[in-house]
């Protein structure tokens, strides 16, 4: 007889997940096998992910939703499951980037993470964390579902050329993640701005930080460091970050001189030089 592994679903939301899609799945008379050929997929991943091996895709949940007629169960419980494979201090910030009204960010190295490919994401993930970077990856990219939903949040990002200029995963990942940049450029929600090398010393130069506002909330100041985030609604803090953050706004080039240099860069640095 298989030896069924038991699951407590008050573990945590994959577990939940998992132990509630082998309950469906039987209560349906289903058998993992069957349910795979149903939603175009394996018996071995429908057993790993009910017993928590390996992390779902909302694609996943989506299809499993309109196999076992659930109402949406899996669709919605995805994000939640999703948002448990960031890491634990990030966790927070995570949850109020999601509730805010209006995003303004200034990044010094890297692609602000709402904007970013998933291979650019992958690439940079997999530096730290080789053995979750499916999970981590596909935790970032439902975070930027938030830019996609009816009521999405103003996105404001000051971009220090360095994020353009440092090759993350290759010059085609960068050549993407450019163009996912340009992308943008007709978004009425975000705007993106490039901060140049040529302006020296600056506001920012301590490091990425960004500023959360609510419609009826305290705003929020967040920065992280290497293994932890800080959060603080100090409103000291707030005023002279925003100050700060308006500073870099004037400093650095208008969102369409920037897309000007964003394309200047995809093509010079990572275009085709056969």
């Amino acid at each position: 007889m298989a030896n069924i592994q038991k699951l407590d679903p008050c573990a945590s939301p994959l577990d939940y997940y998992g132990s509630e899609l082998r309950r469906l799945r039987e209560a349906n008379n289903l058998k993992q096998g069957q349910l795979g050929d149903i939603i175009f997929c394996t018996g071995s991943l429908i057993g790993q992910i009910e017993t928590t091996k390996k992390v779902p895709t909302r694609d996943f949940s989506e299809r499993v939703d309109a196999a076992l007629g659930t109402d949406g169960v899996f669709s919605r419980l995805i994000g939640l499951v999703l948002r448990s494979q960031l890491p634990t201090w990030f966790q927070p910030y995570a949850e109020m980037e999601s509730c805010a009204a209006y995003i303004s960010t200034y990044q010094a190295q890297l692609v602000y993470g709402l904007l970013q490919t998933g291979d650019y994401a992958r690439a940079l993930l997999g530096v730290d964390h080789p053995n979750k970077v499916d999970e981590m990856v596909a935790a970032r990219m439902e975070r930027q579902r938030i830019l996609a939903g009816e009521n999405p949040p103003a996105v404001w990002v000051v971009l220090s050329e360095a994020a353009l200029l440092q090759e993350v995963g290759g010059r085609d990942v960068m050549r993407a993640q450019l163009d996912r940049l340009l992308d943008f450029r007709d978004d009425p929600w975000v705007q993106i701005q490039v901060l140049p090398f040529s302006v020296g010393q600056h506001t920012g130069m301590m490091g990425s930080f960004t500023l959360l506002r609510f419609d009826s909330d305290p705003d929020l100041f967040y920065v992280e460091s290497y293994d932890q985030g800080h959060m603080t609604a100090n409103p000291q803090v707030i005023k002279e970050r925003s100050v700060g953050y308006a500073r870099l706004q004037a400093t650095a080039l208008s969102p369409e001189d920037s897309a000007t240099l964003i394309a200047r860069v995809m093509e010079e640095r990572y275009g085709d030089q056969s």
